[in-house]
């Protein structure tokens, strides 16, 4: 039997065991951290334009720095918790954006 590369799928997988590679779903992830990580700044400057709070600061810094946990737990291998975070703290960033700043 011949070896198949790396980025080969085997054929006689079944079709369940199909789909992203270990290293593509972190790659996937530590992408989607950093383009989050990258809006998020965006909007942070926007809000103090706006209104300057150091609760606006605390929000989007803490959704910032989460997405910098999320960036090294993916580098690591931790993908799925990676993201997990990622969402829980998005919704709660978004949340927290809605409920405490004016």
């Amino acid at each position: 039997m011949s070896a198949l590369p790396e980025d080969t799928p085997d054929p006689t997988a079944p079709a369940s065991a199909k789909g992203l590679t270990p290293r593509q779903a972190r790659l996937l992830r530590i992408t989607a951290a950093s383009l989050l990580l990258v809006a998020l700044a965006v909007v942070l400057v926007l809000r103090l334009a706006s209104r300057t709070s150091v609760l606006v600061v605390g929000v989007y810094g803490l959704a910032m720095v989460l997405c910098g946990v999320v960036i090294e737990l993916s580098r690591n291998g931790r993908t799925r918790l990676g993201s997990w975070l990622l969402g829980v703290g998005l919704v709660a960033a978004l949340a927290a954006d809605w409920l405490l700043l004016p």
